[in-house]
């Protein structure tokens, strides 16, 4: 009987140990990175750039700049948000990455570009 509540407790010790190791992998992806930017409305600017899910999306961010977030809907479309406070605004069409500049997306409604490289 003992050995069966070790051998129990051993098997909830390494669950335990699994799930922590993936909350620190998962973590760790979600770090920004040092970027250089561009949007339209800003301009060029220094970033952080943090991928926010496996399928590509991701939010760029820095000091006195809106935060812009693309969400993939697809592959190569996403559709897009800007960040101002507290609150997420939504931005008219969608987003397809650049034929000939593959770290930029372009709004198919406003012709607004935004980069991260």
């Amino acid at each position: 009987m003992r050995s069966s509540r070790r051998w129990r407790s051993q098997g909830v010790f390494v669950r335990l140990l699994a799930v922590s190791m993936l909350c620190v992998a998962t973590g760790a992806a979600a770090e920004a990175q040092a970027a250089h930017c561009f949007t339209t409305d800003e301009g060029s600017f220094q970033c952080d750039f943090r991928m926010t899910d496996t399928n590509g999306s991701f939010e760029i961010s820095a000091p006195g700049k809106p935060t812009y977030i693309l969400i993939m809907s697809e592959k190569d479309v996403a559709f897009g948000f800007v960040r101002l406070d507290t609150s997420n605004t939504a931005l008219p069409g969608r987003y397809t990455r650049s034929n000939t500049e593959r770290a930029c997306w372009l709004n198919d409604v406003t012709s607004a570009k935004i980069c991260a490289y």
